[in-house]
């Protein structure tokens, strides 16, 4: 095994973990792991909290990521990696994270001692029951000094590592951030699906009168499903949940919509044909599967299904001359989708960020209204609870985990609007949705959890130009000391921005950057324009790295 060149690994090291719902723990003398064979030991240099990290916390093993894997690899690998922690076995959250090589096993290929790379956490070809597999879930993350990882765990089936190299000319925090930014990128790279699934399975449920020729014509146009199953509201209850890639309902009774949206497998399509009927009143279902299992839902008054499928839109990408609200804009991760919307280069664009915090607002508006006008687009920042914005938009990013904020989103929906589900609601959580109006406006949901490899390597690639400073996000740093501290202020709200873990700063409690220009001076000297920078982060490792 290759080991650390310029130190001693260490056999015991600091970590948070999380041990159960709701209960965190600081550990001072968790297991340093050696890496076997085809394992990699990374040293931590920095890691991002993140609103998921919280979700985690809620539900624990109940977390669709932190689940068994249950294909894609085996189980005897699985066994042989001491950091797979499915289900209800303490794991180390932290997903956005940068590390710097320490060992290596002697069939590890492509990765030296000494060298830095961004780590890609979603491994999307590691099925669990509702979601994947990834790092910070069932696998330990990076809020401890030394995390271990497996080149067979992190190897696509395509041969991609999901280890990308990084360069030393950046600053850690900047680096770690890529990922929360990639997941912003994934949520308006993604690209719809327009069609029946190939090979799939297609279940046909029937409350009202309709055309068999105009369904075989359909299913003829839309893609020849691999089988198709017909059903009444009575049957619906024998089939299996997530057993069926699209469902067709016609009809207009809310309680048949509600038993056929659990037998949605992810990535599937429902298709409400209303045959000129209307719902008794709004449907309940678990809307959070939208985010986590790319559920799709679509409709129409007519009797054709075909025409709910023509306005699927290709993809999640912001248009010319949208007015787009983003939801809870003044967190950490609404301050990102403002700037990415601002800076995307789409002309006449107006962007609304409404939140219920003041200060958020106050913050947001002094990054984001400079890029307006540098853009020559219009920002607008407005109290949700105080002001009421008459508007009706084309796209709606929904920030926060609310099952109360989609039901909103549909209502403030214009024609033909995207309403991004972005915000993790629980897959476990029922929410109230008026199927009527959806339809009417012709809405169209949108949802993504996590990011992709190659939307990493956009993101990564716009920091090395400078043509984005993730920095821009920092709100607060801290050591593992301070971390707690640092996922109770996400919960609460308290810091609006991003915080950064130095896992190398001893006693580093957590810290605002507000705080660190009185108390810190020659940390708050290297800050850029008040902003967090590469600078400021050698002297905060500096003053308070283990001397």
């Amino acid at each position: 095994m290759e080991r650390e060149i310029d130190l001693e690994i260490p056999t015991k090291q600091k970590a948070v973990q999380l041990t159960g719902p709701d209960e965190l723990k600081f550990n001072t003398d968790k297991d340093v792991f050696t890496p076997n064979d085809y394992q990699i030991l990374g040293k931590v240099e920095a890691a991002g909290l993140c609103f998921s990290d919280l979700k985690l916390l809620k539900q624990f093993s109940t977390h669709p990521r932190k689940t068994s894997i249950l294909s894609g690899i085996s189980q005897k690998v699985l066994k042989e990696i001491p950091s797979y922690v499915p289900d209800e076995k303490p794991t180390v959250p932290g997903h956005e994270t940068v590390v710097r090589i320490a060992a290596v096993g002697s069939k590890v290929k492509d990765v030296k001692v000494g060298e830095r790379f961004l780590v890609q956490t979603d491994y999307r070809w590691l099925p669990t029951k509702n979601s994947n597999g990834s790092f910070g879930y069932s696998f330990e993350g990076a809020l401890q000094q030394y995390v271990l990882m497996d080149q067979r765990v992190i190897t696509a089936p395509d041969g991609s590592s999901m280890l990308m190299p990084a360069t030393d000319n950046l600053s850690a925090s900047a680096i770690a951030l890529v990922e929360p930014w990639a997941c912003v990128e994934d949520a308006y790279s993604i690209t719809e699906r327009k069609n029946l699934k190939s090979n799939g399975e297609t279940l046909v449920i029937s409350d009202a009168e309709y055309s068999a020729n105009v369904l075989n014509d359909f299913l003829s146009k839309f893609g020849n499903p691999a089988s198709v199953t017909y059903a009444s509201k009575n049957e619906i209850a024998k089939f299996a949940d997530a057993s069926f890639d699209d469902i067709i309902y016609f009809g207009s009774d809310a309680e048949t919509i509600e038993l056929a949206f659990p037998k949605l497998a992810a990535g599937s399509l429902l298709n409400v044909v209303l045959c000129g009927g209307k719902l008794e009143r709004k449907i309940k279902c678990k809307i959070g599967r939208v985010h986590y299992g790319n559920i799709r839902i679509i409709g129409t008054n007519t009797n054709n299904p075909a025409d709910s499928m023509a306005y699927i839109p290709d993809g999640g990408e912001i248009q010319k001359g949208d007015r787009i609200n983003v939801v809870g804009a003044g967190g950490p991760m609404g301050v990102m989708h403002v700037v990415r919307n601002l800076c995307q280069g789409v002309e006449d664009v107006s962007v609304y960020g409404a939140d219920l915090d003041d200060n958020r607002l106050r913050i947001l508006s002094s990054i984001a209204e400079p890029l307006a006008k540098k853009n020559k687009l219009k920002f607008t920042a407005f109290n949700s609870a105080k002001n009421k914005i008459s508007e009706k938009f084309n796209y709606i990013i929904i920030m926060a985990p609310v099952t109360k904020l989609v039901e909103m989103a549909v209502e403030s929906a214009d024609v033909n609007a995207k309403i991004n589900i972005f915000a993790g609601i629980p897959a476990t959580v029922d929410g109230e949705i008026d199927l009527n109006t959806y339809i009417e406006k012709k809405a169209y949901f949108i949802g993504t959890s996590g990011s992709t490899l190659e939307d990493m390597k956009i993101v990564l690639a716009k920091v090395e130009k400078a043509s984005l400073d993730t920095n821009i996000s920092i709100g607060a740093v801290c050591g593992l000391d301070g971390a707690i501290d640092g996922i109770n202020a996400v919960e609460k709200q308290l810091v609006p921005g991003k915080i950064v873990v130095y896992p190398q700063c001893e006693k580093l409690q957590l810290t605002t950057l507000e705080q660190i220009k009185t108390q810190m001076p020659d940390v708050a000297g290297k800050l850029n324009n008040g902003l967090w920078s590469k600078e400021a982060e050698e002297a905060l490792i500096k003053k308070f790295s283990k001397k």
